[in-house]
């Protein structure tokens, strides 16, 4: 399963194109791509997302490079499973849309922020991050101990032993086995 996820970034790696963002992945289109967004409740939690202006946010902060090349390879109108880390369940909790596409993260050159990187520069930027919008909460969490025992989940990158990419590739299988858990179509 380490390997699928592996396999996967290289795989999107192959596919990068040749726009003026450097980290930009293009993925071919006959894949529908589904992503999962980590975040700890206590820092942005979905029911924070659905009071954003226009239900909407920057998801900012990515400092790792897999993750970050995930971000980068994210595409407008692609959707997003909401996760709760670090929480009491951690679960899945909701759904949401990216709206656009990966941009710089200017965060990190704002030496004011958590998020600063003195090794990226707006002109040479290290660090995306993409603007996602509140689709839907869930009406029931999927915790991660439920969906631990789900057959059709035992391939997922966010139940691997050791996973902690705060952002991962989804597949199409797990996609609807979620939505389905979830009851929800969409």
């Amino acid at each position: 399963m380490a390997m699928d996820i592996l396999l996967f970034a290289r795989y999107i790696d192959a596919f990068r194109s040749n726009t003026s963002n450097p980290h930009r992945t293009e993925i071919p289109s006959l894949m529908s791509q589904y992503w999962l967004l980590k975040s700890e409740p206590h820092t942005f939690s979905i029911d924070d997302l659905a009071s954003s202006p226009r239900q909407t946010t920057c998801w900012e902060g990515v400092r790792n490079y897999q993750a970050r090349n995930f971000l980068c390879a994210m595409k407008r109108g692609e959707q997003a499973l909401f996760y709760h880390s670090n929480a009491d369940p951690p679960a899945i909790v909701g759904l949401v849309e990216i709206v656009k596409e990966s941009y710089p993260d200017f965060y990190a050159f704002d030496s004011s922020s958590r998020y600063y990187d003195t090794k990226s520069t707006p002109d040479a930027s290290r660090w995306f991050m993409v603007d996602v919008k509140f689709v839907k909460k869930f009406s029931s969490e999927l915790s991660l101990s439920f969906l631990r025992d789900i057959p059709e989940l035992h391939q997922m990158e966010l139940l691997r032993k050791g996973s902690r990419l705060s952002v991962q590739p989804v597949r199409a299988s797990e996609w609807k086995a979620i939505l389905r858990l979830a009851g929800t179509t969409s």
